[in-house]
C-alpha cells in the first residue's frame, strides 16, 4: 500500500501546473456596488451625487444594472426612491426576477447604515468600469493584430479613434465654488494692470490687432480663414515669427501641408526679406547673403517647434500637444490647416460631421491645456459669386464644410486682400494698394472690427503699416503666395533658362555662415 501511495504521489508531483496568466477576473467591486445601491434607496438626495459618475453599464452584475436603471427612472420622474418603489418599478418593467427578486432588493438597503461615503464608493465603481472598458478595447485590438489580413495602419487609426472616444466619454470636470475663480480673475486683472501695454495674452506683434484682442487668450480657439491666395499661411507664419523671435513665447506649428524645410524657407524669406524664389534656387545677391547672415540669428534658438505630420488626427495632436506643453512650456499652438485634419478610427455619416468633431476637439484641447489654439481654415466659393466691395468681404457663412467651426470658435478672423479683386479703395477712401484687411468677424470676449496691415507678397510677409518702409503695390507676377493642394492649384513651371546653383559663386561675407 505504501508503494502504491508513493507512486500516486510521484505522479501528482509531475502534473503540469495550471497557467493562470489568462485566468484573471474582470475588475469588479461587488460589495461596493451593493453599498451604492443600498445608499441610493435610503437617501433620496443620494442620486444627485452619483448621477454624473455612474450609468447602468457601470455596474458589473446584471441585477445591479437593472436596479440602478430603476432608481434612475424614478429619480428622473421625480418620484420617491425606496425599497417599495424600486421593487414596483422592477415589476412594472418585468425585470424583478432578473434583478434577484424583492428579497435581494431588501437586503441591499438593510446592509447599509448611511449614504455618507456614496460619492467615494461611486468613483470606485466607475474606475472598475473604465478598467473593464480598457481591457475590452485592448482585447479587440490584440485579436485583430493577430489577424494577418488586417492592415496594420488602419488598425492603428482604429485604435487611436477608439481610445480617443473612450477618454472623451470619461473626461468629466466637477463644478467649482465661485470664490477661487474670483481670486484667479482678480490676479489676471492685477497682472494686466501692471502690464503697460494692456496685453493679457500672447501678443501678435500687430499693434491694432493686439489693441482689440489684448493678445491671444488662454483656452481660446481662434479660426483664421480666407480664400486661396489671400495669405493665410503667410499671416500665421508672420505672427509665429513675431511671437517666437520678438517675444520669446514657445510656440508649436503643425503644418499638414508643407514640409518642415518648406516652412523654414518661408520663415527665412519673411525674416530676412529675401524672395522665396531666390531661397529655392540660391541665386542671392551679395547684399542678400549679408542680410541672410545677419538676420538668420533671429530664428536660431527661437522656441518654435514644427511638426509636418500629414493627415494629423485629433488624437495624435492631443498627445503631441500635451507633451509639448509639459516638456517645452508651449504657450500657443498653430494648425495649418483644419480641413486637412481627420478623426481616424471614428465613423461619420458625412465630412461635415467629422469636421464638427475636429473643431469641438480643438476647443476641448484648448480648454484642457489652457492655451490658445489658432487653426487656419478654408472658405467656400460664396465670396467669388458676390459682387461689389462688400460682396467680396468674407462672411461667417462662408466657412467651409461645417457651421460648427463658427459655433466652437471664440474668435474668427478673415484674411482679405481687396487688391486681389481689383478693389483699391475702401469705403473710408483709404488706399488699399499692397494692403490686407484682417477682419475680426466674431469675438466672444470683445469687439469686432477691421485691422489694416501692409502685405509684402515677395516676402510673404505682413507688417504694421507704420513699421513698413515700403508702401507700394506689387505687380501681379511679383507676389510669392504659395498654392494649396486642397485648392487644386498647379505648381509653378520652372523657367527653361534656369541654371543650377553653383556653390563656388557664393561671394565672401564677413563672419561664419550659420548653416
Amino acid at each position: 500500500m505504501a508503494d502504491n501511495n508513493t507512486a500516486k504521489t510521484r505522479k501528482t508531483s509531475k502534473t503540469t501546473p495550471v497557467d493562470n496568466t489568462y485566468g484573471h477576473l474582470q475588475p469588479q467591486a461587488l460589495d461596493v456596488e451593493k453599498a451604492v445601491l443600498g445608499a441610493l434607496m435610503i437617501d433620496r438626495d443620494a442620486y444627485a451625487v452619483v448621477c454624473e459618475i455612474l450609468y447602468p453599464e457601470s455596474f458589473y452584475e446584471q441585477r445591479n444594472q437593472l436596479i440602478y436603471e430603476a432608481i434612475r427612472s424614478l429619480s428622473m420622474a421625480e418620484k420617491p426612491v425606496d425599497i417599495l418603489t424600486v421593487t414596483n418599478e422592477l415589476e412594472r418593467n418585468g425585470n424583478i426576477e432578473k434583478a434577484g427578486g424583492p428579497i435581494y432588493v431588501t437586503e441591499l438597503a438593510a446592509n447599509v447604515a448611511s449614504s455618507a461615503n456614496i460619492e467615494y464608493h461611486a468613483r470606485i465603481v466607475a474606475q472598475k468600469f473604465l478598467a473593464r472598458q480598457l481591457i475590452s478595447f485592448a482585447s479587440v485590438i490584440e485579436t485583430k493584430a493577430f489577424d494577418g489580413t488586417v492592415d496594420v495602419d488602419e488598425l492603428m487609426q482604429e485604435a487611436e479613434g477608439s481610445l480617443f472616444e473612450l477618454s472623451q466619454r470619461n473626461m468629466k470636470k466637477d463644478y467649482t465654488q465661485i470664490d477661487p475663480v474670483i481670486t484667479n480673475a482678480i490676479e489676471v486683472i492685477q497682472k494686466a494692470a501692471a502690464n503697460k501695454d494692456g496685453l493679457t495674452g500672447v501678443p501678435t506683434g500687430y499693434h491694432k490687432l493686439d489693441d482689440i484682442t489684448s493678445g491671444w487668450q488662454p483656452s481660446d480657439l481662434v479660426i483664421i480663414a480666407g480664400r486661396p491666395a489671400m495669405g493665410k499661411t503667410s499671416f500665421a507664419l508672420s505672427m509665429a515669427k513675431n511671437i517666437v523671435a520678438d517675444f520669446k513665447v514657445p510656440t508649436a506649428f503643425f503644418s499638414l501641408e508643407m514640409s518642415n524645410v518648406q516652412l523654414v524657407n518661408r520663415l527665412i524669406s519673411n525674416c530676412c526679406e529675401i524672395q522665396g524664389s531666390k531661397i529655392l534656387n540660391g541665386q542671392l545677391k551679395p547684399d542678400e547673403w549679408d542680410r541672410l547672415d545677419k538676420r538668420i540669428n533671429g530664428l536660431i534658438g527661437a522656441p518654435l517647434y514644427v511638426d509636418d505630420t500629414p493627415g494629423l488626427s485629433v488624437f495624435e495632436l492631443r498627445t503631441k500637444a500635451r507633451r509639448l506643453v509639459r516638456e517645452h512650456g508651449v504657450k500657443l499652438i498653430m494648425i495649418d490647416y483644419l480641413q486637412l485634419m481627420n478623426a481616424n478610427g471614428m465613423r461619420f455619416s458625412s465630412r461635415q460631421e467629422e469636421v464638427s468633431t475636429i473643431s469641438r476637439s480643438l476647443k476641448g484641447l484648448a480648454k484642457e491645456l489652457d492655451i490658445p489654439i489658432l487653426a487656419l481654415s478654408q472658405l467656400n466659393r460664396g465670396v467669388e459669386s458676390r459682387e461689389g466691395l462688400e460682396g467680396k468681404r468674407p462672411q461667417l457663412s462662408d466657412l467651409r464644410e461645417s457651421g460648427a467651426i463658427e459655433q466652437d470658435a471664440d474668435m474668427v478672423l478673415f484674411v482679405h486682400r481687396p487688391e486681389y479683386y481689383h478693389i483699391y479703395q475702401d469705403e473710408k477712401g483709404r488706399d488699399l494698394h499692397g494692403m490686407a484687411q484682417i477682419i475680426i468677424a466674431k469675438h466672444r470676449k470683445g469687439a469686432t472690427g477691421d485691422v489694416l496691415l501692409t502685405f509684402r507678397g515677395e516676402f510673404t510677409r505682413f507688417e504694421n503699416p507704420e513699421d513698413s518702409s515700403l508702401h507700394r503695390s506689387l505687380p501681379a507676377n511679383e507676389g510669392e503666395i504659395m498654392g494649396s493642394r486642397i485648392n487644386g492649384d498647379t505648381p509653378p513651371v520652372q523657367s527653361p533658362d534656369y541654371t543650377p546653383f553653383d556653390p563656388s559663386t557664393i561671394p565672401p561675407v564677413d563672419g561664419p555662415m550659420p548653416f
